[in-house]
């Protein structure tokens, strides 16, 4: 691996850390300050919403600026946003800003990565982004359950905590001490990322213009990343399972909390499950999987979706622990071959920051939408079986072209005997 890959994986590690952890805060601070239960997939929402909004210009910033220097500029952007929420402006506007220092963030690291790693390690060093990625994940949710508990109304110096409370911000919520540490992780992954000169060594620059930032441009890039046979295809996996990904993390919370009868702290532990899994997956598919051989994990596809409405069965929190573990390990080992064959395929055809860019686009856009059915899901009391099958459908449609291929070789072996 290059120089410097390693801190690149560690300062990704702590702005996920913080992301993850926000998001579980986030969701207690809806519940404290009373707003309606389909609220907290919104903020989701809000937090993704830049993904889309700004594809045709977080590409063309990542390709004009310093990757290190930008990504350290984003996570300080993040403490911003969090300095918002917690002055009493809309929880929306506070995880929005949050949102686009992410979306900036995103094209920077991954293309880092693909202009510094060579072809034949792509697949491990996006198995390495993956588990920084899950890691963060696993523990950021983690620790968002157990900062819940960290409120005002213990564990703190009194005098502290009024001042905390009261007097320096307009917002009034037990869990101000939790924020500050999000704040300060966010702070850590920034001076982290300020060390990666040495990645940015060849200073792959593209200047910033009117027309590199055109709608048309990316409109164009976006078109010519589905249209190559490889490009479009691992793109059109990515994307749907982006969007189930997003959902499932909301699902899981809401069973935890009906079925199995656990606190949202305990909801975010079990949760976390899924990314172990993840993680587990996403190293074994780094020594199964070649560029090459990246469609031979499309069956992982099949077996997540059959897992989904079995989930939504069971009211057995044993036999839900080791479904959740089999689903987040398929989710790594179908995700991880098929990212590292798009960010290949997206190179070669487009610049790095711009082929992240299209590939953010397209897979936070399918986030937001199945966000967005969701949430209308939850205001219409649609049970958890209902949406479990209904998640089942864009797995099973990023998988047909497997199982059609399967099909037409078993029709043609039986024909020839």
């Amino acid at each position: 691996m290059p120089k410097g890959f390693f801190l690149l994986i560690l300062a990704q590690f702590f702005s996920g850390l913080a992301d993850n952890a926000l998001m579980i805060l986030g969701i207690f601070f809806l519940q404290e300050q009373g707003y309606p239960g389909w609220w907290s997939p919104m903020l989701k929402f809000s937090f993704t919403l830049s993904y889309v909004v700004l594809a045709g210009v977080v590409g063309s910033i990542s390709d004009a600026f310093s990757k290190g220097r930008l990504m350290a500029s984003m996570n300080v952007l993040k403490f911003m946003g969090v300095m918002l929420l917690l002055s009493g402006a809309h929880p929306f506007l506070g995880f929005s800003v949050a949102g686009l220092a992410a979306a900036v963030y995103a094209p920077a690291k991954y293309a880092l990565v693909t202009e510094t790693v060579n072809t034949s390690l792509l697949v491990k060093a996006n198995a390495w982004l993956e588990v920084s990625v899950v890691l963060s994940v696993l523990l950021g949710v983690a620790l968002g359950g157990w900062l819940t508990n960290w409120r005002i109304d213990g564990g703190m110096p009194e005098e502290l905590l009024t001042k905390l409370g009261s007097h320096t911000w307009q917002v009034q919520t037990q869990i101000m001490p939790a924020f500050v540490v999000v704040c300060l992780i966010y702070l850590t992954s920034a001076c982290l990322n300020m060390g990666l000169k040495s990645m940015d060594f060849q200073k792959l620059r593209h200047p910033l213009t009117w027309r590199s930032v055109e709608w048309s441009l990316f409109w164009k890039n976006n078109r010519q990343l589905w249209a190559d046979p490889l490009g479009g295809f691992s793109l059109y996996v990515t994307t749907l399972c982006w969007g189930v990904g997003a959902v499932l993390q909301f699902v899981v919370l809401a069973w935890a909390q009906s079925s199995a009868g656990l606190s949202l702290q305990q909801a975010a532990y079990l949760q976390a499950l899924v990314a172990v899994g993840v993680m587990a997956g996403a190293m074994m598919a780094a020594r199964s999987y070649q560029i090459f051989n990246a469609r031979k994990a499309l069956p992982w596809g099949l077996v997540l979706a059959m897992l989904l409405p079995a989930m939504a069965l069971t009211h057995s929190l044993w036999l839900a622990v080791p479904m959740l573990l089999l689903a987040g390990c398929a989710g790594g080992m179908l995700l991880v071959p098929m990212n590292a064959l798009l960010q290949q395929r997206g190179q070669k055809i487009l610049t790095s920051g711009r082929s992240i860019a299209v590939q953010g686009f397209n897979e936070n856009l399918s986030v937001l939408l199945m966000l967005g059915a969701y949430s209308i899901l939850v205001g219409w009391d649609v049970s958890s079986l209902t949406v479990m099958l209904l998640l089942m459908l864009p797995l099973l449609a990023a998988v047909m072209p497997w199982l059609v291929k399967k099909w037409r070789q078993a029709i043609t072996k039986s024909w020839r005997k």
